[in-house]
């Protein structure tokens, strides 16, 4: 009986250990993927332009899946060689914090949280399981852990002087990538205004203020009210306004981004999504909203998955990207692919290439392709992060 009892105790923490260390990369490689569509490779013009480029993606959710970033993955769609082998020069990696049981673009409340099983299986510490804040707080400690493991490969910024010598450095020494980190969803504040400052202080510069549910900040276009900012939400307003903290306003609801065009000071951004006018659903802006961010000085990022664009393949993005492009202007619009956002794209970091021979394919000129690409996010960032 006693052998049959220790077998059984070895038996089930087997099982356990196998859970712990099977469960993520499984779950990645599901949620992950790469839509691999036949087409021609990129044309020597449109390679010969790409590698000119300045290229900056305002949203991946990398850091959620625990991969390490230094080693290239056969999972997913980030790391820092496919990031070289892209060209991207700079990659924002934002924070998930929560995402409901049965996610979904219509309808989701707050009772629910996948999250805390991912933590649970990846081994976060213990203070992540209840808490949004310290999850946020110890991704970016993921961050800052591989920043200083790429001996200077992957550079960190936070402000607008960081940025403009990440920019002289990479000059000289192309084979570099920078980050910029970013939250999903304000309700990594857990509530409270004052843990803005622990989040800035851990290198955070921009939020946005839903994701998939209603918070206590502002409403979600996939929550159950989809109100407009609340009292708190507004003072949250009011003070990234005055630490230069870039509001994002994917996944708000219109109201929310009503409330927000009428109060912020500042430009706004738009990671990552689409326009209703292109592809017609809840998750993408009206043309009147995005005009409304324009307005600011903000940008919009197109992203790469069908929710977005209405297709899953580069052409698809590039077609996004032209009627965004006629609505407010080249100038106002930017990449933001949604990698390693649980969403299919059709390519991975390292074959954006794609995206610029469709680019070049939909018409447009090398001068707007180097500002859809990357300058107008350069731009952006250095008039908008702090100095």
């Amino acid at each position: 009986m006693k052998k049959i009892v220790r077998f059984a105790a070895i038996l089930l923490l087997i099982l356990i250990v196998g859970a712990f260390l099977v469960i993520p990369p499984v779950v990645d490689s599901l949620f992950n993927g790469v839509v691999r569509i036949p087409a021609t490779p990129p044309s020597q013009r449109a390679l010969m332009l790409h590698s000119e480029l300045r290229i900056v993606d305002l949203h991946a959710d990398t850091l959620l899946w625990g991969r390490n970033l230094l080693h290239r993955s056969d999972r997913g769609h980030v790391d820092i060689p496919r990031l070289l082998e892209g060209n991207v020069g700079i990659q924002v990696f934002t924070a998930v914090t929560k995402t409901p049981r049965g996610l979904n673009y219509e309808r989701n409340d707050a009772t629910s949280d996948n999250i805390f099983w991912l933590a649970l299986v990846q081994h976060w510490p213990p203070g992540t399981w209840r808490s949004l804040t310290e999850r946020a707080l110890y991704l970016a400690r993921r961050f800052d852990a591989a920043v200083a493991e790429s001996n200077g490969t992957l550079v960190p910024i936070r402000s607008s002087p960081e940025l403009t010598a990440y920019l002289q450095r990479r000059e000289r020494e192309k084979h570099i990538t920078a980050g910029i980190l970013g939250i999903e969803g304000a309700q990594a504040m857990d509530g409270k205004l004052d843990n803005l400052d622990r989040l800035v202080a851990a290198g955070y510069r921009y939020i946005s203020l839903a994701h998939f549910f209603d918070n206590e900040f502002a409403g979600s276009s996939a929550g159950v009210h989809k109100g407009g900012l609340t009292p708190l939400g507004r003072k949250l307003v009011s003070k990234m306004n005055e630490k230069k903290i870039i509001i994002d306003l994917a996944h708000a609801s219109p109201q929310t981004i009503h409330d927000v065009l009428l109060l912020t000071s500042r430009p706004v951004l738009y990671s990552h999504g689409g326009l209703q006018g292109n592809c017609n659903n809840r998750r993408n802006l009206t043309d009147e909203e995005a005009r409304g961010i324009a307005r600011t000085g903000g940008i919009i990022g197109i992203g790469f998955w069908p929710t977005a664009v209405c297709g899953s393949d580069p052409k698809a993005i590039a077609r996004a990207i032209r009627y965004t492009a006629g609505v407010v202007g080249v100038e106002h619009v930017a990449l933001g692919s949604d990698f390693d956002g649980a969403v299919r794209t059709p390519f991975d970091a390292a074959h954006l290439s794609e995206l610029t021979d469709a680019l070049l394919k939909e018409g447009f000129t090398a001068e707007e392709i180097h500002a859809l690409m990357g300058e107008n996010a350069l731009r952006f960032f250095r008039k908008n992060l702090p100095e």
